[in-house]
């Protein structure tokens, strides 16, 4: 069969056609879908593991005399094998129905097109149940479409998200069930998106030891709006590897080209993608670039990606100009992505974005730090101020329980952060407490009011009259005097239960980043 320009593969250097090949499809013909031509599946000859008579591509001049890395955290060989697996078919995945609903039910998602909740299900799960397992059984299942919600990104613009109706989220789970064993044990030690005992955490780590290693310059790979220009073809071609049920892979054909509800009630139809917001997507799209993993390892590059985030560490920018151009070419021409080169660069970690983090390294010391990104600090003083507002019309508890609520969160994520971060953190408090200073006086409003609420509070009376009256004021001007900030000491806003981010941070165990993270069991 001819390959199609759609699969974007590239013929090996040194194989040439010997005889012409008996009964070619004539070119421009329309792709067949999943249910009228089976054999489409197995189009793939040739992927990133198999290429034994291709060319391997030059290495960079650093990568042949780099050291090895520390057994904990090596990146251990791809151990992806093409026999099939006996799982994952159609009567597994009914047979996990029941356990995926329990799943989607703990997540408490929002309803879908259709507008039945979980409590609604819930409520009818028997009978839908068995409807569910006739339907699957009997290949008669057809997905439902998808309600299109925007997000705003903290980056700037907007990110679409896709909410499957709830049955459709229970199907996809199921089917995640089924795969995830087929492909968790397979996938890269240096892959840590939506996968079990991984994360962020790790990711960073993992990063940090490579830049304590010497490999001090990074290639940040941006995809563009990756989730909306996954090829549907060349991913059901590589699920077609391991799951033998035609079954299964109609069903995920038909997910995949479901319809997607935008906002203002038009349909349109999805010809690529796979749409954030489903149980299924997260794993179909650590399927889709682990094949960049295994390219990445095979060329014994030092590399952390999760989801659609990669960072490649090298030496030298010149080795990382050199892996940029290269990388890109197979991103672009074998796996069909589109790489946003505006947003992807050679440079130090320390001017990098990784995760909300980046890393320096202490120029007298000589050890990694790992602190938060510049845009990671703009977005925290910017949450800040959303949260005390001037024209807050609530009391100063709640505006306090809200800003508290904001950074337990922002903590328990940025905890991990080494101690230079101390500087950041004492700052934000100061901004915080100032802050809610000018909320106490414009509660206070009239000036001989804040004069006298400050004596009461114990500031001089002299003092109190002298500063809240010389010369015109604002209000943020006058939370910043010594009168005020002497009345409303920062004990003051301790006792109605404002948390210090830097005790907080101080009370955090998980503030130092240990390599031992990444002694993962992948079996």
């Amino acid at each position: 069969m001819t390959r199609q320009k759609s699969e974007r593969g590239i013929v090996p250097e040194g194989r040439r056609k010997t005889a012409p090949t008996e009964a070619a499809q004539p070119r421009g013909g329309k792709a067949a879908p999943v249910e009228q031509q089976p054999l489409q599946l197995f189009l793939w000859g040739e992927t990133a593991e198999n290429q034994s008579a291709r060319k391997a591509p030059r290495a960079d001049d650093e990568a042949e005399r780099r050291p090895r890395l520390p057994a904990t955290i090596a990146a251990p060989k791809s151990s992806h094998t093409e026999e099939p697996a006996a799982a994952a078919t159609m009567a597994a995945v009914i047979a996990r129905l029941s356990e995926a609903f329990q799943n989607v039910a703990a997540n408490k998602g929002a309803a879908g097109p259709d507008r039945m909740d979980i409590e609604t299900v819930r409520a009818h799960w028997t009978e839908i149940l068995a409807e569910l397992s006739h339907q699957l059984g009997g290949g008669s299942y057809e997905p439902g479409m998808i309600r299109r919600v925007w997000i705003p990104k903290a980056s700037g613009g907007q990110r679409g998200l896709g909410i499957p109706n709830v049955v459709d989220r229970v199907v996809q789970e199921a089917v995640r069930l089924e795969l995830d064993p087929l492909y968790e044990p397979t996938f890269h030690a240096s892959s840590h998106g939506f996968r079990k005992g991984r994360s962020c955490h790790t990711a960073i780590a993992q990063a940090q030891q490579y830049v304590e290693d010497g490999y001090e310059f990074v290639v940040d790979l941006d995809l563009e709006k990756f989730f909306d220009r996954v090829p549907h073809q060349r991913l059901m071609a590589t699920l077609s590897q391991r799951v033998m049920d035609r079954s299964v892979l109609v069903l995920i054909g038909r997910m995949l080209r479901a319809g997607v509800v935008l906002p203002d009630g038009v349909v349109v139809s999805n010809e690529e993608g796979v749409p954030q917001g489903g149980p299924l997507s997260p794993l179909l799209s650590n399927i889709v670039l682990d094949e960049l993993d295994r390219e990445l390892d095979r060329r014994k590059h030092r590399f952390v990606r999760y989801a659609d985030d990669c960072n490649i560490f090298v030496r030298s920018e010149r080795a990382g100009k050199r892996v940029m151009a290269s990388v890109v070419g197979f991103i672009e021409g074998r796996l069909g992505l589109k790489v946003n080169h505006a947003k992807s660069a050679v440079a130090r970690p320390e001017e990098r974005h990784f995760l909300g983090f980046s890393l320096r390294r202490e120029p007298l010391e000589g050890q990694v730090e790992v602190l938060p990104s510049k845009r990671t600090r703009e977005r925290l003083r910017e949450t800040v101020i959303e949260r005390t507002p001037r024209n807050w019309g609530g009391t100063l508890l709640s505006c306090i329980a809200s800003v508290n609520a904001y950074l337990s969160g922002w903590m328990g994520f940025f905890g991990i952060c080494t101690a230079r971060v101390g500087v950041l953190l004492r700052a934000t408090d100061a901004h915080i407490r100032r802050r809610l200073r000018a909320l106490v006086l414009k509660d206070w409003k009239r000036k001989k009011t804040v004069a006298r609420k400050l004596i009461v509070l114990g500031v001089k009376p002299r003092t109190a009259w002298r500063r809240v009256y010389e010369g015109r004021k604002s209000l943020w001007a006058l939370s910043a005097t010594a009168a005020v900030e002497r009345g409303l000491r920062n004990a003051y806003f301790a006792e109605r239960g404002l948390k210090s981010t830097e005790q907080l941070w101080e009370a955090d165990p998980r503030r130092v980043v240990a390599p031992v993270q990444l002694t993962l069991a992948l079996g």
